[in-house]
């Protein structure tokens, strides 16, 4: 018998990606009206409906990231009380929870950052996920992921090249996924560090280059590449 695993945010962009890669599991993807977030009795009558193996949580508030500054109170119920609820049934079904979190979480000023290295969010998407790592932390039956992923090809038309990050694409973390369910703790998800104009470049070969340091008031840490040492033991 198959495997059951359940994802929240079925509908986000990553999912996609996620449906189209084959796997040994049998997959879930509930609706918000299936799983509510913000309802833990939602989340309850759900989950022991289907006695999934695992639960691989990604609904929440994402981009655009200013978003999170305009609708703190979405930002917070989602991101951190949503995860939150998440955990206590999770914890109280004995499921294995996979934590979409974000490599944004680290300071962003030297990187290569390591899992064990000190955190301070630069922004309030990050701190709404590093707010969701919290809870999560507390329940031992977890992992959580700290990613830096983006849509295949490139979306923008222009790419920072005094910016370095660890971006790989979504389709590249869905290799992955599978294949690391059963470890805990933390663990980050990336690619190699390069300037995000390097890495755009490789999809789309006309892309244009832009520079952080002429662009006014846009908050973006100059490098928030991590170190993806123990990922690549695990693989």
């Amino acid at each position: 018998m198959k495997k059951k695993i359940v994802i929240t945010g079925g509908s986000g962009r990553f999912a996609q990606s996620l449906k189209k890669y084959k796997n040994k599991y049998q997959l879930f993807y509930p609706t918000k009206q299936e799983l509510n977030i913000l309802k833990t009795k939602s989340i309850k009558i759900y989950l022991k409906k289907i006695k999934p193996n695992y639960l691989i949580h990604m609904a929440g508030m994402s981009r655009p990231m200013l978003s999170h500054d305009s609708q703190i109170v979405k930002s917070i119920d989602l991101n951190i009380i949503g995860t939150a609820n998440i955990t206590k049934i999770c914890s109280e079904l004995n499921i294995k929870l996979i934590y979409f979190s974000t490599n944004y979480v680290y300071p962003g000023s030297r990187g290569n950052y390591k899992e064990k290295d000190p955190v301070k969010p630069f922004n309030n998407y990050a701190w709404s996920k590093l707010g969701g790592e919290c809870s999560v932390q507390m329940y031992k039956n977890s992992l959580i992921l700290r990613i830096c992923m983006t849509e295949f090809p490139f979306v923008h038309n222009n790419a920072l090249c005094d910016v370095y990050n660890s971006f790989i694409f979504h389709h590249e973390v869905a290799s992955i996924l599978f294949k690391i369910l059963n470890k805990k703790g933390i663990l980050n998800i990336g690619g190699k560090r390069q300037t995000i104009y390097d890495f755009a470049k490789k999809s789309k070969p006309n892309i244009k280059k832009i520079y952080l340091k002429k662009i006014k008031n846009v908050k973006i840490p100059n490098d928030c590449s991590i170190n993806i040492g123990k990922l690549k033991k695990y693989l």
